[in-house]
């Protein structure tokens, strides 16, 4: 044995035993970085993982959960002198414009008897798990600053997303899967915003993982003629080099992210195969989810991966549905829109429940903002379309220790902003937070000589939409 094959061989045997040890701290969800804050969870968590259902580009809650017959009664009219000067000075709020009634209906769903709109009969059919909080607001009417906010707590798009820093605090029990994904469909826009799923200054390592629900992890198949053998030994061979070079860039996230995704990516080639095959639910599940149908195939895949995806312990997944950006044609918008995603979000709901899964799973819906109570423009008829509308607007959750069957918050009569219990993105971080046993002021990240926290400067848990409340 000469110089070099010696080298190489010690070279390798150091690079299995620093991997293995990284495996070993994968598989435990820990990571360096975790110690330098308070062991998690500070408390008994109600939630062990969140689904959040993203509808980007604006709901319009005045037309799927926030009733409003004052506006028929006015439709074609112009906003009140008593309601405009409740509006805040904000680019598009459509105080100027005329009013556009609902062209939908609503009716009682449940023994709480919440109103819910006719597009979204399924959805309503689980109103009595679901707690509607009718009163979110803030002061960014841009889809890309808005989705940042929704989805990091600023605007700005330079803060952790929240997937990140749950992934940070808590680690993940999945041991051959990402802590974090990112699932994406019907990108019709706006342009789904990065920092949604990025780490921001938190390590690179906890980033989110975007997954393709038809083709899965891309390029992670296995090549042909090769095998686990000749995978393992390559990835050890290039851990080793990837060291070395790391250990002449002081602290370097980007780089130590990579390293480790190489052996998550050696491992997800052994799982994900499985975890991705939903041939392998029954017909009756597949049909729930509508997965054969062409208007709900493809969120309908969405929500049964996610299903698919907690049962192996990830701890956030983020399912994107885009095109609610309605300007226009709201009606048929929004029909399409509520056929793709209302029967699949009542299959989750459904499935977690039959599971005995929903009282872990905390599963949020809604989009960065909502729309305005007027018409945009001088469209008429169904052409008619609605503009944004951040001062006011609807989201839901479910599950995780979430106490269904109510309504928190209200809007005006006409839906421009709250009138009762306001609230913003960073109460709502904290309640998600709040549910996974995190206290947002004692999960820290240094930065910048600044005590980072997940809500930015802080964000009231909405005590009253726990069942421990």
């Amino acid at each position: 044995m000469n110089r070099r094959v010696l080298f190489q061989n010690a070279g390798l045997g150091i690079a299995t035993i620093a991997l293995n040890s990284l495996l070993q701290d994968n598989l435990a969800g820990g990571s360096p970085s975790v110690s330098q804050h308070k062991q998690m969870p500070h408390f008994q968590p109600t939630a062990k993982s969140v689904i959040f259902l993203f509808m980007s580009g604006g709901p319009g809650h005045t037309d799927t959960w926030d009733p409003k017959p004052q506006l028929s009664k006015m439709d074609d009219q112009y906003v009140p002198a008593s309601i405009v000067a409740n509006v805040p000075n904000i680019p598009r709020s459509g105080v100027n414009s005329k009013l556009m009634a609902s062209p939908f209906r609503f009716k009682p769903y449940g023994q709480s008897g919440i109103e819910v709109s006719e597009l979204l009969p399924h959805t309503a059919q689980h109103v009595d798990d679901i707690c509607v909080f009718r009163s979110l607001n803030h002061r960014i009417p841009v889809h890309g600053p808005g989705e940042c906010i929704t989805l990091t707590g600023s605007g700005l798009g330079d803060r952790p997303s929240m997937g990140a820093w749950v992934t940070y605090g808590l680690g993940s029990p999945a041991q051959n899967l990402p802590g974090f994904v990112m699932l994406s469909s019907n990108e019709n826009g706006p342009a789904a915003q990065r920092p949604g799923w990025a780490s921001g200054f938190l390590p690179a390592r906890y980033q989110g993982t975007v997954l393709d629900a038809r083709q899965g992890i891309p390029f992670s198949e296995m090549p042909q003629l090769y095998s686990e053998r000749d995978r393992r030994q390559q990835l050890e061979f290039i851990h080793w080099m990837n060291e070395q070079h790391l250990t002449q860039q002081a602290q370097n996230s980007e780089l130590q992210a990579r390293i480790e995704s190489y052996e998550l990516g050696f491992r997800m080639q052994m799982e994900a195969p499985d975890v991705l095959d939903l041939s392998t639910e029954s017909a009756e599940t597949q049909k729930a989810y509508g997965i054969h149908e062409k208007a709900t195939s493809a969120f309908g895949r969405q929500c049964l991966l996610a299903r698919r995806l907690v049962e192996q312990g990830v701890r956030f997944i983020q399912l994107r549905n885009g095109g609610w950006d309605a300007h226009g044609s709201l009606k048929s918008n929004h029909i399409a829109r509520c056929r793709a995603t209302d029967q699949p979000v009542a299959a989750l709901l459904a499935d977690l429940k039959r599971k005995g899964m929903l009282d872990e799973t905390l599963v949020v819906w809604g989009g960065e903002f909502g729309r305005t109570p007027t018409t945009e423009g001088t469209r008429k008829g169904d052409s008619r379309g609605r503009d944004h509308s951040p001062a006011g607007y609807t989201m839901w959750m479910a599950g995780g220790g979430i106490r269904g069957g109510q309504v928190i918050g209200a809007t005006d009569e006409l839906g421009f902003v709250p009138v009762d219990r306001p609230l913003s993105p960073h109460d709502l971080h904290a309640t998600i937070l709040h549910t996974l046993g995190i206290d947002q002021h004692q999960l820290i990240y240094p930065h910048n000589n600044r005590q980072e926290i997940p809500t930015v400067l802080g964000g009231e848990v909405v005590q009253e939409a726990l069942k421990s409340g």
